[in-house]
């Protein structure tokens, strides 16, 4: 079960929303409860509950144990309501100032700080009993298209994707993250025409040359860059 914010009005209500999922969920199948809470722009759950600050911020303060302790204190806030789920963080590096769907919801600019501060996250979310998603890969940084409007498109070869994109999700699977989420964008050099999410070349990448067997999430199949192309 996926939340949003449609479905979130008061704690109360909440809590006895979830509660009665989970209740209705078989116990040999038990049910997984996930939401998007990232911080800044990008949070379903707002006051009274945290309200957490963009990624960005922590990557400017640059104090590691600083964005542990925030990943375990918003993986209390999620375990608390029964949510063993969290579709954070963004590991995407943000290189491209024009993007206009990443932006400070990225550590930074550089991909060792974004690998860093994305692990010391991960860590502290999983610490909690928060299954953590390193997203969007291979990378969504270095888009001028938003794709929950358009099908973005990334030029860059292979060998600018091993240097900059691809070490915050290398970093991640070193780190134990419970699960990725692929990006609605074309990589040209992998495929001229599929986005990564339908791509066997950029699957093929993060399984075999960055060896992540773990759990592989599609961004959602009703964005624009795969619901205007491609039938269900």
């Amino acid at each position: 079960i996926v939340l949003f914010s449609r479905n979130v009005s008061e704690p109360e209500q909440l809590r006895c929303l979830v509660d009665a999922l989970h209740e209705r969920a078989p116990a040999e199948h038990p049910l997984s409860v996930a939401v998007d809470q990232e911080g800044g722009r990008v949070q379903r759950l707002r006051q009274p509950w945290t309200e957490w600050p963009p990624m960005r911020s922590l990557g400017e303060r640059d104090r590691i144990d600083d964005t542990r302790a925030l990943g375990r204190a918003l993986g209390r806030d999620l375990a608390d309501l029964r949510i063993d789920l969290d579709f954070a963080p963004v590991v995407d590096v943000d290189t491209n100032p024009g993007n206009p769907v990443i932006g400070d919801r990225s550590f930074s600019s550089t991909p060792a700080a974004v690998a860093r501060h994305g692990v010391a996250l991960i860590e502290g979310l999983q610490a909690e009993g928060v299954a953590a998603c390193a997203k969007h890969f291979p990378g969504h940084g270095d888009t001028s298209l938003d794709s929950h409007l358009a099908l973005p498109r990334i030029d860059h070869d292979l060998a600018r994707l091993r240097e900059i994109e691809l070490p915050p999700f290398r970093a991640s699977a070193e780190a134990g993250v419970a699960s990725m989420m692929t990006a609605h964008v074309v990589i040209s050099c992998l495929d001229p025409e599929l986005p990564a999410t339908l791509c066997p070349a950029a699957l093929g990448l993060l399984r075999d040359e960055i060896g992540y067997d773990g759990l592989v999430f599609s961004d959602d199949l009703e964005m624009a860059a795969v619901a205007d192309h491609f039938a269900p």
